[in-house]
């Protein structure tokens, strides 16, 4: 099976990390799952994703000084392959890994989803431990040179026929749990090498190349960024996602930034690759950072992120504790005519941007349908206009014809307005609007 058929549609759905750090359990991944089956999977949501450190023996407890716990104990097989905690995913103790929670999930018509580390753990190096149909122990497919330089659980593992094979039972194994998606991190981007920054495009290949061993269509989402736009083609050959941006939190510098990289990675958006413009820090946020909080993203900066990634055509990834979203912020991710837009049939177009306005639009070459959006990127009301000759398709030919008479239907609002020559919104600070153009 072609690995775009793995993910026809940027995936959408629910990610730990932005709510419980390091510290999500079994329960609350559950609560999230049922929420998001009842509310959000008529939408399209559907994945649900067990984030960093799931195999770290009393992760969080240290958190005042480490998010990563240095050399903490780690559940382990004896195949050198991690574990969840018992003690937070209890139904794993019986040493059937993550089943029982991905049947859970796939029970709820959902799909199942971990993050993991590149590499293989350093504590089996450090003790030889084996590596599953081979001859070889740990510590001999261990890079002990290619390591993360913010989280100390993994070595990297050398390109070799051994170093293959292990990432082959990586990938039985979890084709047995029931896995749907791997975000695999410290692989987008290996930014402790500043001179070689995809040190680890060997790993990439391994991956890929054990997903279509394993049996199962594995989403494999590469993380964190910024993604090289020079290795486009290499995520594109063996990934579905990858990061554009580091982690992306509810601050508006890093929102407006953005803008910058969708420019950047526009024409790389296609069935099966996503370039990825991370989660989304909306709701109720950070408790496993030890400050539970709201997010900072005012309403207008939400729907600006909300249309940027669905027009752009990024994944979807909530991070929110979803069991306290409010109104609002679930009609915010479940508006239809809003997230019509995330296809690849959508090919997304920058008009124009500079550090106070930009524009873009984008053609559906499927339906017919074309889409405008006006964002005002600085701090004053101001006027935001596209000029109808500017608004093209894949092909590069102008859509409408000056004068045409156009319908605009404000996707947010509902609101029905016309244009002759140009689209234009006077807006608020930080805010949008995106037009349905008939």
């Amino acid at each position: 099976m072609n690995k775009n058929d793995y993910a026809p549609i940027a995936p959408m759905g629910w990610n730990s990390y932005d709510y419980y750090d390091t510290t999500v359990n079994e329960e609350q991944v559950r609560a999230n799952a049922a929420y998001l089956a009842e509310h959000l999977k008529d939408a399209g949501y559907e994945y649900v994703v067990v984030d960093i450190e799931w195999y770290a023996k009393k992760a969080g407890s240290q958190r005042n000084t480490y998010q990563y716990i240095p050399y903490s104990e780690l559940a382990i097989d004896e195949y050198s392959r991690l574990q969840p905690d018992p003690e937070r995913f209890p139904s794993s103790a019986d040493g059937t890994g993550f089943k029982a929670l991905a049947d859970y999930v796939h029970s709820l018509g959902l799909k199942f989803g971990i993050h993991i580390m590149r590499g293989i753990p350093r504590i089996a190096a450090h003790t030889h431990m084996a590596v599953k149909k081979t001859d070889w122990t740990a510590n001999q497919i261990a890079d002990p040179s290619s390591i993360c330089g913010w989280n100390p659980d993994m070595y990297g593992v050398r390109n070799c026929e051994a170093g293959q094979a292990y990432y082959d039972s990586l990938l039985e194994m979890y084709a047995e749990w029931g896995v749907d998606f791997i975000k695999c991190d410290d692989i987008c981007n290996t930014n402790i090498y500043p001179h070689n920054p995809y040190s680890a495009s060997h790993e990439v290949e391994m991956l890929a190349k054990a997903i279509k061993k394993c049996g199962r269509s594995v989403v494999l989402s590469l993380s964190p960024g910024p993604a090289l736009i020079e290795k486009a083609w290499h995520y594109e050959n063996n990934a579905n996602m990858w990061r554009i941006t580091d982690d992306f939190w509810d601050d508006w510098k890093l929102l407006k930034n953005m803008f910058e990289r969708c420019e950047l990675w526009q024409n790389q958006v296609s069935r099966g690759n996503y370039p990825d413009c991370d989660m989304l820090p909306i709701g109720k946020l950070g408790k496993g950072f030890g400050e539970e909080r709201d997010t900072r993203f005012t309403k207008d900066e939400q729907r600006t992120m909300m249309t940027l990634w669905c027009l752009f055509g990024s994944p979807l990834m909530i991070g929110a504790e979803l069991t306290k979203l409010d109104e609002w912020t679930l009609g915010l991710l479940t508006n239809k005519k809003v997230l019509s837009m995330l296809t690849p049939d959508c090919k997304p177009h920058q008009i124009a941007r500079d550090d106070n306005q930009a524009a873009w639009s984008a053609h559906n070459e499927k339906t017919g349908q074309t889409y405008v959006a006006l964002f005002n990127l600085s701090e004053e009301v101001q006027i935001v206009n596209a000029d109808i000759e500017c608004i093209i398709g894949a092909d590069g030919r102008c859509l409408f014809e000056p004068d045409a008479g156009l319908s605009l239907e404000e996707l947010w609002t509902g609101k029905v307005d016309s244009a002759e020559t140009a689209v234009s919104a006077e807006l608020a600070p930080h805010s949008c609007v995106v037009y349905e153009v008939k």
